[in-house]
């Protein structure tokens, strides 16, 4: 039914307009007395098959849904409740910031891709804590970013109040330094800055947190030359992270099936989808070859059915994250993989 009638009259609105209006009517859904029950019953289901443990929690499945969807983590207990494994929400900021003007969010039909230059709009981590702090079963992790119009001298202290105000209530946090759309982010996965940042995090997780090791991730993005993708892994095995997430959005365009006008007309942004699965897929065998099983990987860029999902998996990661076939697919995706990833996992 999503595919043939409620997708069509949602690519009638411009698509941040129509993710507003799904992830509305979905929060809408779950106040309802005994909905979210009825949705973990109903989407969930009995699948012990595909239960994983990793980070120290327990997932119902390894399907997660990537940062960017909840961005000031305001749904993620009906989204959890739909079918996912586990949330990610965020990007947060040290600061509150609206993001890039719009139009930024634009849709490939053609490539099943969608291009973004949202640029971390949120209400910032400090807004996010009293919604965290209410009792939930998703397991939640919280992606954190820097706040555009703070400097990259500071970008350090900017990072640690935000995790500092959401360590204690995460399952997980995220240091986001892939994002393509804001100025500069990129420039702080070379190593040299990367180092000082995520030590500094994880000094700050430890003291928030003292009685429990929040574990901490760092995400990447599928442009990284092959030797800084080893340099990334050296280095979060050195300082003893938990695992890196890959990858984020390209900045590339190449292979693309949709026409050159319609690719330039959604102009510069994060593009997402099949079109980054192949690299997504290298920049996962390269971690794991540098890392083995000492770091949890998880990877997201592109996994549409469960066999890719499973894929990821025999090729190292034990997680996965989804996005995009999220949007095209609608809300039967995460349990249909999930229960797929069961079944290849049982016939292995």
């Amino acid at each position: 039914m999503y595919r043939a009638l409620i997708r069509p009259l949602l690519y009638l609105l411009p698509a941040e307009t129509a993710h507003h209006l799904a992830f509305g009517c979905l929060r809408l859904l779950a106040v309802i007395p005994g909905a979210l029950p009825l949705m973990r019953r109903l989407f969930h289901g009995r699948n012990e098959l595909s239960r994983v443990h990793a980070l120290g929690l327990d997932f119902p499945n390894p399907i997660g849904l990537a940062a960017g969807f909840d961005k000031d983590a305001i749904g993620y207990e009906a989204l959890g409740a739909m079918g996912f494994g586990f949330v990610e929400v965020g990007t947060l900021t040290g600061q509150p910031q609206p993001g890039n003007p719009t139009p930024r969010l634009f849709r490939l039909p053609k490539d099943r891709a969608l291009v973004n230059r949202m640029g971390f709009n949120n209400r910032g981590s400090a807004d996010a804590v009293a919604r965290l702090q209410r009792p939930h079963q998703t397991i939640v992790g919280v992606n954190i970013g820097k706040t555009k119009v703070v400097p990259e001298d500071d970008a350090i202290g900017d990072y640690v109040a935000s995790a500092r105000r959401v360590g204690p209530l995460a399952d997980y946090v995220v240091v986001n330094v892939s994002s393509p759309n804001t100025p500069g982010l990129r420039d702080l996965q070379a190593t040299e800055k990367l180092r000082p940042l995520l030590s500094a995090v994880r000094e700050a997780l430890n003291e928030v947190s003292p009685a429990r090791r929040v574990p901490l991730l760092v995400k990447i993005a599928p442009d990284l030359a092959d030797e800084d993708v080893d340099a990334v892994a050296d280095l979060a095995l050195d300082l003893g992270l938990d695992g890196i997430i890959a990858t984020n959005t390209t900045i590339g365009r190449g292979g693309l099936a949709s026409s050159a006008d319609e690719v330039e007309r959604c102009g510069a942004g994060g593009l997402s989808g099949p079109p980054v699965r192949e690299r997504s897929m290298e920049v996962l065998q390269r971690l794991r070859a540098k890392v083995g099983d000492r770091l949890v990987l998880i990877s997201v860029g592109g996994i549409e059915t469960a066999e890719q999902a499973w894929e990821r998996i025999e090729a190292g990661a034990t997680l996965v994250q989804v996005y995009t076939a999220f949007i095209y697919e609608g809300p039967w995706l995460p349990s249909r993989l999930a229960k797929g990833v069961g079944e290849l996992a049982q016939q292995r």
